[in-house]
């Protein structure tokens, strides 16, 4: 396809190339990327969200036998619809950020990740930072509404998001939305930093030089790096998730510091990796999927030039 302006034959590729210094079109991958992704994962990240803000679980078998004999299927999917129909804002600021980030870094002339000056692993860990630290604002309070929605069994406080996010407006005010918020960022900023730093040396080391990437490179990088990041970020999620639910009916905490010594106190070390099995098992699939839905828009919206 292509079109002529003033003489010139101006290719859908060569249109792509110089609108990709913008961040849209990595905005709409990323936006509707995440949606699959997340709800491939939702179910396990349901469990993974009552094992570590309720100690009234045994393991991940007896929360999901408990789950399932007090609320049937519809359990494992409580709080999905809101962050479905959301986190395509915050995924699109993440890998929008990302990918102007490492292209601003490389100082790339062409636009585009992939296309320009190669990124060293620093650039790369830094992009990812700079998208987490970007989605912070946006993610903290759907989060919030996620898991205090997932924390409801049988008949809850909260009657759907709308309601829950009306709640805490009227109970906390509009800063009680950004509840655990501070833990949102020190488990996100220097996460994401890792989450595509894996990706990037994955992808690249299963690709033969002078080619594109290829599926199975795509799925095996986003998996494995969906999950070492879960395996750094866990303590933190643990103590965002029992911030968000203080105040609506889980304990009381000062803060981050009075959170982690708390439960250090009572738990002790291995609280911090409650949930750390079911993130890394939840983890793969819903990166690869996320990643691979990612990559395919790209390059069916953008495809590289021949």
């Amino acid at each position: 396809m292509y079109a002529d302006i003033e003489g010139k034959r101006i290719t859908l590729s060569t249109i792509c190339h110089i609108v990709q210094g913008m961040p849209f079109m990595e905005f709409i991958a990323g936006s509707l990327s995440g949606a699959l992704g997340l709800a491939v994962g939702h179910p396990l990240d349901t469990v993974k969200v009552r094992l570590q803000a309720q100690s009234v679980y045994t393991g991940i078998f007896h929360c999901m036998s408990k789950t399932y004999s007090k609320e049937g299927l519809h359990g494992f999917f409580k709080g999905m619809a809101f962050p479905v129909l959301t986190t395509g804002i915050t995924n699109s600021v993440v890998f929008g950020s990302y990918s102007n980030a490492l292209d601003h870094l490389t100082q790339s002339q062409q636009g585009g990740r992939g296309h320009g000056k190669a990124a060293s692993a620093a650039q790369v860990f830094t992009a990812g930072c700079f998208s987490g630290l970007m989605q912070v604002g946006a993610y903290a309070p759907i989060d919030l509404v996620k898991v205090r929605l997932q924390n409801q069994t049988g008949v809850g406080r909260y009657r759907g998001p709308v309601h829950c996010v009306a709640v805490i407006l009227r109970e906390e005010g509009p800063r009680g939305l950004f509840r655990g918020g501070l833990a949102v960022a020190l488990r996100d900023v220097p996460c994401y930093g890792l989450y595509f730093l894996p990706y990037e040396v994955t992808r690249k080391a299963l690709t033969r030089s002078g080619e594109e990437p290829g599926t199975f490179a795509t799925i095996m990088a986003g998996g494995l790096a969906g999950v070492v990041t879960w395996s750094f970020a866990t303590p933190m999620d643990v103590v965002k998730a029992r911030l968000q639910m203080s105040g609506a009916g889980g304990r009381e905490y000062r803060g981050v510091l009075h959170c982690i010594a708390a439960s250090y106190r009572e738990e002790g070390l291995r609280v911090f990796y409650k949930g750390l099995l079911l993130n890394s098992l939840r983890a793969f699939p819903v990166n690869a999927v996320t990643f691979l839905s990612y990559e395919s828009l790209m390059s069916l919206y953008c495809p590289p030039p021949r």
